[in-house]
C-alpha cells in the first residue's frame, strides 16, 4: 500500500426526502414535495457557492434522492470546516458529523489514530443532504469510507439504514464533468453517466489486510524467496503486466478480478506472490467479445492457450480493492474464496504448484470426447 499527499476531496451531496406522499401547497403557504426538494436544492447550492465548491449532480430512478458531488482544495476543507458549518447554521440547516480512522495508514503502522471527516449529514425540516467525502489513493482513483455510528450519534437523526451510501466504503475513478440545467439550476453531471452508474454497483472497496500482511513476512523475513533481486524483478514485470492488462480490459470495457494466485497474494501479502510465475485474472463469459485477443495481441501479448467451453454459473461475488497502486476488483468473501481453491492451509506458502492437479477444489470430470479436442484444448 502507498500513501501520497492529498491534491483533491470529493463530496457527494444525497438529498433525501424522509416524507411519503405530497405536501400540496395550500393557503398555510405549504409546499408539495418536489418544490421542497428544489428550495433545498438551491439552498444548499447557494452554500457551496459561497465557498467557491463546484458541484455534479447524479440522478436516479427515485423520486426522493439526488445525489451531488463537489471538489475542493483538502487544505481549505481542513481551514474552512467551522466557517461551513456557522454557514449552514444560518441557512437553518443541522449537521451531523461522521468521522472514521483513516485507512490510507494502515501500511504504515499509524498511531496517532487519526480521524477524517467521512460523511457529512444537513437536515432542513424532513429533508436531509448527505456528503460522502471521497479521498484521492495512490491509484489516482477516488474513495469514501463507510459510515459507522458511535455510541454517542444520534440515531434518530435519520434512518440511516436506508442511505445509499456508506454501508461499505466504495471507489470510484474520477468522472469527467459537463455543464447542463436541472429545474433552473445550473449543475454539472457525469459526461459518462451510464458507466458512473454501473460503477457505482461495484463500487464496495476491501482494504488490504496490512497487519497480517506484516506478520506474514516477519515469518519469512529471511527467506530469500522473496527478498531476492529475482523477486524484486518478477514482481515489477507482474506490476507492469497488471497495468496493461487493467488498461486493454478498460478500453473493451470489460470487467475483471483479481484470480487464483493472485488474489492470494493480495489477501495473504498485500502483493504479488514471487514464485507464482503468472498473473491471473477473471472475467465472466457474457463480457467475452471476439477482438478480445486481438487487442491483448495489439498490445504485445499473444494468445497461448485456449481450453474449454462456455458455462454457466449462479454465483456471483463482486468488489473493489488496491494492489500496486491499482484499482481492481476482488471476490468479496475473499477468504472463502481463498479455502475453497487453496484449502484450511491457504496461509501457508507452497511453492510447487500445478493449476490443473494442485487446488483444493479440483476434481476429475470426466475426459473430453477425442472429436472435441480441436474445439477444446487450442495451443497457439
Amino acid at each position: 500500500m502507498h500513501l501520497i499527499l492529498l491534491n483533491d476531496v470529493l463530496h457527494k451531496m444525497t438529498f433525501l426526502s424522509l416524507q411519503n406522499g405530497l405536501n400540496t401547497l395550500s393557503s398555510k403557504g405549504y409546499l408539495s414535495r418536489k418544490e421542497a426538494h428544489w428550495h433545498l436544492l438551491k439552498k444548499f447550492l447557494g452554500l457551496v457557492h459561497k465557498f467557491k465548491l463546484p458541484v455534479f449532480l447524479v440522478d436516479t430512478a427515485s423520486e426522493d434522492l439526488t445525489y451531488i458531488f463537489t471538489f475542493f482544495p483538502h487544505t481549505l476543507f481542513i481551514l474552512t470546516t467551522a466557517a461551513l458549518l456557522d454557514a449552514a447554521a444560518e441557512r437553518g440547516l443541522e449537521l451531523l458529523e461522521i468521522h472514521g480512522k483513516d485507512s490510507r495508514l494502515n501500511s504504515m503502522d499509524d498511531l496517532t489514530a487519526k480521524e477524517i471527516p467521512l460523511h457529512f449529514l444537513f437536515r432542513f425540516n424532513s429533508h436531509l443532504v448527505h456528503v460522502v467525502v471521497l479521498y484521492e489513493r495512490s491509484g489516482k482513483y477516488l474513495w469514501h469510507g463507510p459510515l459507522r455510528l458511535k455510541g454517542s450519534t444520534d440515531r434518530t437523526f435519520t434512518p440511516f439504514a436506508k442511505l445509499d451510501f456508506g454501508h461499505h466504503a466504495g471507489a470510484y475513478d474520477r468522472p469527467e464533468l459537463i455543464l447542463t440545467t436541472l429545474d433552473g439550476l445550473d449543475v454539472r453531471i457525469p459526461k459518462n453517466y451510464t458507466r458512473f452508474l454501473h460503477e457505482h454497483s461495484s463500487s464496495r472497496f476491501l482494504e488490504c489486510r496490512c497487519r497480517e500482511a506484516k506478520a506474514f513476512y516477519q515469518v519469512l523475513l529471511l527467506n530469500l524467496t522473496y527478498t531476492s533481486t529475482e523477486a524484486m524483478d518478477f514482481r515489477m514485470r507482474a506490476k507492469s503486466l497488471l497495468h496493461l492488462a487493467s488498461k486493454v480490459l478498460s478500453v473493451l470495457g470489460v470487467p475483471f478480478w483479481l484470480s487464483s494466485g493472485t488474489c492470494l497474494g493480495w489477501f495473504r501479502q498485500c502483493n504479488i506472490i514471487p514464485y507464482s510465475k503468472d498473473v491471473d485474472l477473471g472475467i465472466w463469459i457474457k463480457d467475452y467479445r471476439h477482438d478480445f485477443t486481438q487487442a491483448f495481441q495489439k498490445d504485445g501479448l499473444p494468445l497461448k492457450h485456449k481450453f474449454g467451453k462456455v458455462e454457466d454459473s449462479d454465483v456471483v461475488w463482486n468488489g473493489g480493492t488496491q494492489l500496486m497502486e491499482l484499482n481492481v476488483r476482488v471476490p468479496c468473501e475473499t477468504e472463502d474464496y481463498g479455502m475453497a481453491n487453496y484449502g484450511p492451509n491457504w496461509n501457508v506458502p507452497v511453492k510447487t504448484w500445478d493449476w490443473k492437479t494442485s487446488p483444493f477444489n479440483v476434481q476429475e470430470n470426466g475426459v473430453w470426447p477425442v472429436r472435441e479436442w480441436d474445439d477444446v484444448i487450442q495451443v497457439y
